[in-house]
């Protein structure tokens, strides 16, 4: 995970009604990283996805050649407490 600053997609992220927070994890040892989002049961990942891209186009962000994430996986909670 780049270690650069990546506040503004949190910030896209939650710009989508439903979406209770963010996160971007990162194990120092490896730089291997991983983002979490919280979001109530209706809300669509690819409205997420699309407040991100708008973003990124707004502020230039595709305008120089970044490394892309190399998996995402969706995963759903079944129980919490």
């Amino acid at each position: 995970m780049p270690d650069d600053d990546r506040q503004w997609v949190i910030d896209a992220a939650k710009s989508v009604p439903g979406v209770l927070g963010a996160y971007h994890l990162v194990d120092p040892a490896t730089g291997n990283g991983m983002s979490i989002a919280f979001f109530e049961d209706d809300v669509d990942a690819a409205q997420v996805r699309s407040a991100i891209a708008a973003k990124a186009t707004e502020i230039g962000w595709n305008d120089v050649p970044r490394p892309a994430p190399s998996s995402e996986t969706i995963y759903q909670v079944l129980r919490n407490g």
